[in-house]
């Protein structure tokens, strides 16, 4: 059984970076959706609240989406990840989005702001 105190320097030192890197990633996509969506609202959802909920809830007009951020298409989804972000592109729209998808993603998200 490992806990954070335990893990090597190295791996503390890693995972610390590659959270920066994705915060660093998610904080410049907030300001492409305040660009893209005028006006919109972008909430950081608080993960403590509800395991797996999605990183980002956008409100734009009458209409909502969230994201999940990742680093890079590979990451590791944290349980129930999948789970919501499946239920709620059901009910409007809802990804995961790395920097290899962005623009896809973005695009996909416009289309379904669209009146």
């Amino acid at each position: 059984m490992c806990s954070l105190f335990s893990l090597p320097e190295s791996s503390f030192l890693e995972r610390r970076s590659a959270a920066i890197l994705e915060n660093k990633f998610k904080t410049k996509l907030i300001h492409e959706l305040e660009v893209m969506f005028p006006g919109c609202i972008v909430l950081h959802m608080d993960a403590n609240s509800i395991q797996g909920i999605p990183d980002l809830l956008i409100l734009y007009g009458n209409r909502w989406a969230a994201l999940e951020g990742k680093r890079f298409r590979n990451a590791s989804h944290r349980p129930n990840q999948d789970y919501y972000v499946d239920l709620m592109n059901r009910m409007s729209f809802a990804a995961f989005i790395y920097p290899e998808n962005k623009e896809e993603v973005l695009h996909e998200l416009q289309q379904a702001f669209e009146p």
